[in-house]
């Protein structure tokens, strides 16, 4: 088989929306451009995922003189019937452990209630 006739296939383990959801857990204030920069994205592309997750009941804004302060919704399970069962709060503690100082899990959201 010719090498130059196959095509690479491109894919990420994660979505945009998880992108811009764990800049956001990690800086409720970062600002649109700061998340597009970030995750390789125009501003208007994270522009529409933040709607997107706010019209799902994932994140809520409000308004702090100028700039935008988000709120993850940590309880809000995940919305994928394959994906049944843990919170963002799970998913954002994985994605956002860091190995290297022990901190597990969004600086600025409140964990979800432990069941038991």
């Amino acid at each position: 088989m010719d090498n130059d006739a196959v095509t690479e296939r491109h894919w990420t383990f994660l979505t945009n929306h998880a992108r811009v959801l764990v800049q956001i857990a990690r800086d409720p204030g970062i600002r649109v451009r700061d998340i597009a920069t970030r995750c390789l994205l125009t501003e208007r592309a994270v522009q529409r995922i933040i709607t997107d997750l706010e019209q799902a009941g994932y994140l809520s804004h409000e308004r702090r003189g100028r700039t935008n302060h988000y709120s993850v919704i940590v309880t809000k399970q995940l919305r994928h019937p394959a994906d049944a069962g843990p919170t963002v709060a799970e998913l954002l503690a994985t994605l956002l452990h860091s190995p290297a100082d022990g901190r597990r899990g969004p600086a600025s959201a409140t964990p979800a209630p432990s069941e038991g």
